[in-house]
């Protein structure tokens, strides 16, 4: 399927949020994501489905100041 990851076209064989951030290599990185603009915590991303045309956001914590 077809997924809007950061606003930029992305296939994906994933039909779960967890599956489609492994597949994407953030598996095992700490990042807050969400789907259509909802935020999805880390323990719902597992049951979290994905249709095709979906926006899913992620953001990375950054340091600095």
């Amino acid at each position: 399927m077809t997924l809007l990851l950061n606003g930029a076209p992305q296939d994906i064989a994933g039909k779960t949020l967890a599956e489609a951030l492994a597949e994407l290599g953030y598996a095992g990185r700490i990042v807050a994501t969400a789907v259509n603009g909802e935020f999805v915590p880390a323990r719902k991303r597992a049951e979290t489905a994905l249709n095709d045309g979906d926006r899913i956001e992620v953001v990375a914590p950054m340091q600095g100041g």
